[in-house]
């Protein structure tokens, strides 16, 4: 068996494409603010990212930039100006933030209503409750892969979340749930990993660890929705270069799994075309605007 490769690609353009069509019809512009603390090149590139496609999609686009050495009061004092700024209707804080700031404590300065990564607790609380409210991009992400690979009903589906991140595991392991499918958490302390894994219908890793998932730890036909974005060595392409790999080992796995979403190109473009559909449905929250068909649901 060979494993069909999910065109991250294409799914996250056509999400991007709706967004679009949908900002074509607000009756004015809603507007995401990001925040970037430091210089850190990966952080860089991922808000240089989501500045393009923002403009991209017809939204306006602004990046408060703060250097490396920005005290947590002065960078809680920015969210602060945005939160109060009635232009913005979603704020991204990048992370990680240099060492020394308190990541949860900022978060927490957010505007529930402008909290377009989902990352707020009252957002944590709305969707652990089965509420409407702004969801965790990168979830959200692995849901759509999933459903683009295996249709759109994923109703009694065994999944198994590797990992039990803020970030990823838990929200996703939520957001599954609420597809009426059977959802595991597994992590460290988890007893028999590779068995637990063979269970899964659905295998979404998102650990951090490179190339950890073998191919004995697939159920046939099973689909693989790949978190992880690991940077590795390459020696093969020359004397210090590196690449990028994912949680499951791609070569492994693709002879076992039924579909398998690639590093990169796959959860990661996922996770830019959600954001900006989150900012979309934030605007027109706060703004009293209908909520575009293209959106809906």
């Amino acid at each position: 068996m060979t494993a069909k490769v999910i065109d991250g690609k294409w799914v996250s353009q056509a999400v991007r494409d709706r967004v679009s069509a949908a900002v074509s019809r607000l009756p004015g512009r809603p507007t995401l603010a990001v925040v970037l603390v430091g210089d850190d090149p990966a952080s860089a590139v991922y808000v240089r990212s989501k500045h393009e496609k923002s403009e991209q999609a017809g939204m306006r686009s602004i990046t408060r930039r703060l250097p490396a050495n920005t005290t947590q009061d002065e960078v809680e004092a920015v969210i602060s100006d945005l939160n109060a700024d009635p232009e913005v209707d979603g704020i991204l804080l990048q992370l990680p933030l240099p060492s020394g700031l308190n990541e949860a404590a900022a978060i927490a300065r957010i505007d529930p209503a402008k909290d377009v990564d989902g990352l707020t607790e009252i957002s944590a609380g709305r969707l652990s409750l089965g509420k409407a409210g702004l969801k965790p991009c990168t979830p959200v992400g692995c849901v759509i892969l999933a459903k683009h690979a295996l249709g759109p009903d994923l109703s009694g589906k065994s999944v198994v979340v590797l990992g039990r991140s803020i970030l990823v595991g838990k929200p996703a392991a939520l957001l599954f749930l609420a597809e009426n499918c059977t959802v595991t958490i597994a992590h460290s302390r988890s007893r028999d990993l590779p068995a637990l894994c063979r269970t899964a219908d659905i295998l979404v890793p998102a650990v951090g660890r490179p190339e950890m998932v073998r191919g004995d730890w697939v159920k046939p036909g099973a689909c693989i929705i790949d978190v992880g974005i690991n940077r590795i060595d390459a020696p093969e392409k020359g004397e210090g270069k590196t690449r990028l790999v994912g949680d499951a080992h791609f070569g492994e796995c693709s002879e076992v799994a039924g579909h398998i979403a690639p590093v990169p190109g796959g959860v990661g473009l996922m996770t830019v075309a959600c954001l900006l559909r989150n900012t979309v449905i934030a605007a027109c929250a706060r703004r009293g605007w209908s909520l575009p068909a293209e959106l809906d649901g």
